[in-house]
């Protein structure tokens, strides 16, 4: 890049029609402006020649124009001119992030199911949701899906299921003997 002043461009006079580039700048505005220029000089943008030409630009500045130009090929974060009209909303760093929620495990969910058709039916369906529960459980370590509390039901209900059953094939057994 040659070296090329980075002073500030001749002012507009008063009303010529160059809009929000023509507005006089305040202090604060030549700190943001310095503060891109810190960011840009810390990340290796710019030499310590340009950081040092343009601090001095920056300096003399008078308008948003001249602080706009010494800034522009630079990432500013912050625009440095001010806001034209009243805002619609919130400025972009403060609208929520919507990011889309993990699916539910396909077996997890068949596991909640089993383990609820395990109440009316008697436990027919207790086996199929430990299997479909354990297995859910199994593939959500890796996958970052959802489900864990409808496999975790299913497995619950369907262990006390095979547990019911258990006991009364037990209870059968020893009424036999005796």
């Amino acid at each position: 890049m040659s070296m090329q002043s980075w002073g500030p461009q001749q002012p507009q006079p008063y009303g010529a029609g160059a809009g929000q580039g023509a507005m006089r700048a305040g202090h604060t505005d030549r700190e943001r402006a310095v503060d891109v220029l810190k960011a840009a000089y810390a990340e290796g943008r710019l030499s310590a020649n340009e950081y040092s030409s343009r601090f001095d630009g920056v300096q003399r500045a008078k308008t948003y124009g001249q602080l706009a130009y010494l800034v522009s090929d630079l990432p500013v974060g912050p625009a440095v001119l001010p806001m034209v009209g009243p805002m619609t909303g919130p400025p972009m760093m403060m609208q929520p992030v919507y990011a889309p929620r993990p699916r539910n495990n396909p077996l997890a969910v068949a596991a909640l199911v089993l383990g609820l058709l395990c109440v009316p039916s008697f436990g027919l369906f207790g086996i199929p949701a430990v299997v479909t529960g354990h297995l859910a459980k199994s593939q959500m370590r890796g996958s970052g899906e959802e489900g864990d509390a409808m496999a975790t039901t299913g497995l619950v209900l369907g262990w006390l299921s095979v547990g019911g059953w258990g006991l009364l094939i037990l209870l059968g057994l020893l009424g036999s003997v005796a």
